[in-house]
């Protein structure tokens, strides 16, 4: 017995030794224990999953409940700030992959407490841990990333019931602030996609908006009155603070609750200057608390230029109103959507030139020649920002490269091919030609022609580019420069003014949490479509019903339709093809009874979703005429 008892306290003493457990996985593979540096850990981890395999079967179950005992007492409490030596940082590699991390019961007792001992480790240390986490696996990234993001939900569902306020806030807090170490090593390293960080659980847990309410109010130092019963049900963490977990349908939320927020200060700011002059008896003085456009629709670009000249960059954070001038509709949305696809059809008029459209991907990008002043893209970038203020789709057919440049986010070699594939091809073919002889292959100099109204103009990519032939060595710089010139250096003037306006209406910190492809939702929406989902949230009006015999002709081919059928038919309907950022449950079609006799076709109202459609009386009449109303409208777009 007395045998026993030494070999157990033997077994509790080398599981709490780090020294014990930093010793016995060297990596044995030339010998690359012994270069164990702040870049390489000399540990063989297949070694230490190995052993945690066998631990995990039932024969060593005691011997498994001992060691997370002996973790959870005594090793992940000792773990100092400041290890002696780069060799006493693998214990937290080694401790990373213990199977029972994982498990929802062990969370509070070991998950959470390696994550506070990691983020306790001083700033050194800190650094060699994020560097062995760049150059590990894939899997090993993955599986932390995705352990600690089941924490986060862990704790926003059962983790109040298990901890006090003190200790649900310091944990929830640590578990959060490990993710965002996480994720500022993926950035580095590239172990796993941007969204893979993204909890979309947070959405139907968390109140997004007042959470959001909550970070700002923080951060503008304001304290908020809130009653201890209130302090209790919600965590003090605010989950805005740390948006790589939140999917782009938070952030959009994120954005307009702050557009919310911006339009109720521009608007209270009205009234209260508004009081101010009827109390001094100038009521001549008053500010509109909207912002409102009078345009006619035969010269809506210059009546809306002239418009938002006269107001301030703080006006154009109210909420918007346009009145047609002669026209009687209350703006209550849908003329505001129409004013939109009007302007920007009119902008976006080849006639203008303002743009190059890019055949073979049916892309726009700014044209280097055109004739129109600065500010007509200075107004295309102020609609885009009032759109997204306003929470309204627009067909813009841009590239993902002008969301990266309005997050300063440069564009890659990836964006031109999306833009002109055929040119990028051979920008990659060049970067890929294995022989020595890219000079005389490709005959390229540093040095572009471009046909300027039958003109041939040389532009250089670099000073005295003409004169620097492309070879083997310099050819990256080459591909760099040409890319310069077509994101960049061509079109200066244009986006300057196109990103200024934008960013009047919608820059500041709030933009900075959005990816480009966020970002690119926001503005034209996205494709993630759910049919069944849009017939489920359509409206009927006059003798239409659900039940109707022509609705369900109507359903039955709609779905029978080709995706791109069913996108064109989106088009026609609402003026885009693709749909809200918050996915198909916020867009809402409404399909009207007519008198109209058969022969007619069904007529779409853009501005409000709206489909009057006969009562045809056959599915295959019924499919005649709405393939030809859809085949035949011409919209707002370049399809």
């Amino acid at each position: 017995m007395l045998c026993f008892v030494f070999l157990c306290s033997d077994i509790v003493i080398q599981l709490s030794s780090t020294a014990c457990w930093n010793a016995s996985f060297l990596d044995q593979s030339d010998d690359t224990h012994f270069k164990t540096n702040p870049k390489i850990p000399g540990i063989d981890l297949n070694s230490v999953r190995t052993l945690f395999e066998v631990l995990s079967k039932p024969a060593f179950s005691g011997l498994l409940e001992q060691a997370t005992k002996s973790f959870e007492s005594l090793l992940i409490p000792q773990l100092p700030r400041s290890p002696p030596d780069v060799e006493a940082m693998r214990i937290y590699l080694i401790l990373s992959e213990y199977p029972a991390l994982q498990d929802s019961k062990n969370y509070i007792r070991l998950t959470i407490p390696l994550a506070m001992a990691i983020l306790r480790l001083d700033a050194n240390p800190s650094k060699v841990l994020d560097n062995w986490w760049c150059f590990m696996d894939d899997s090993f990234f993955t599986r932390m990333v995705d352990m600690y993001k089941s924490i986060v939900v862990f704790m926003l569902t059962g983790g109040k019931t298990v901890l006090v306020p003190v200790f649900y806030d310091n944990y929830f807090l640590a578990t959060l602030r490990l993710l965002e170490k996480l994720h500022k090593v993926n950035l580095k390293a590239n172990h796993v996609e941007y969204s893979r960080f993204y909890i979309p659980d947070i959405t139907s847990l968390v109140d997004i908006q007042e959470d959001y309410l909550k970070w700002f109010l923080t951060k503008a130092e304001i304290k908020m009155g809130s009653s201890p019963s209130e302090q209790n049900d919600f965590p003090s963490v605010n989950l805005c603070a740390f948006p790589f977990i939140l999917n782009a349908q938070a952030k959009t939320t994120m954005l307009q609750t702050d557009a919310e927020l911006q339009m109720q200060m521009a608007v209270s700011g009205a009234n209260l200057h508004n009081v101010f002059m009827l109390l001094t008896l100038e009521p001549h003085l008053a500010r509109n608390p909207y912002l409102v456009l009078h345009v006619r629709r035969n010269h809506l670009v210059s009546d809306t230029l002239r418009e938002l000249t006269m107001y301030s960059d703080v006006d154009l954070k109210k909420p918007l109103k346009v009145i047609f001038d002669g026209e009687e509709a209350v703006d209550a949305g849908g003329v505001t959507k129409e004013f939109f696809l009007l302007l920007l059809k009119e902008l976006l008029d080849p006639v203008y030139g303002m743009f190059t459209h890019y055949t073979e991907s049916n892309l726009l990008w700014f044209s280097d020649k055109c004739f129109v002043e600065q500010n007509w893209f200075h107004l295309i970038g102020i609609i885009c920002g009032l759109a997204i203020y306003n929470s309204t789709v627009v067909d813009l057919h841009f590239p993902l490269a002008l969301y990266k440049k309005l997050l300063d986010v440069l564009p890659t070699l990836e964006d031109f091919k999306e833009l002109s594939p055929t040119e990028a091809r051979s920008l990659q073919q060049l970067l890929d030609y294995e022989g020595g002889d890219v000079e005389e292959t490709f005959l390229l100099n540093f040095a572009i022609t471009r046909e300027n109204y039958g003109m041939t103009e040389i532009k250089e990519l670099v000073p005295g580019g003409e004169s620097i032939a492309v070879d083997k060595n310099n050819r990256k710089e080459f591909v760099e420069a040409y890319l310069c010139y077509v994101f960049s250096d061509s079109v200066c003037e244009q986006y300057s003014a196109f990103s200024s306006g934008f960013l009047k209406v919608c820059g500041g910190e709030i933009l900075s949490l959005f990816q480009p492809s966020e970002l690119m939702a926001m503005v034209v929406g996205n494709s993630n479509y759910n049919w069944e989902e849009m017939e489920k949230n359509a409206v009927y009006k006059g003798e239409y019903t659900a039940t109707h015999r022509t609705v369900r002709f109507f359903w039955e081919v709609f779905h029978e339709f080709p995706l791109e059928k069913k996108k064109q038919f989106l088009l026609f309907l609402t003026g885009s093809d693709r749909i809200p950022i918050h996915g198909m449950e916020s867009l809402r079609i409404v399909i009207q009874s007519t008198t109209a006799e058969e022969h007619y076709l069904p007529v779409a109202h853009t501005c409000y979703n709206l489909l009057d459609m006969p009562r045809y009386q056959t599915k295959e009449i019924l499919r005649r005429r709405l393939t030809q109303a859809v085949e035949q409208y011409e919209g707002f777009s370049l399809v």
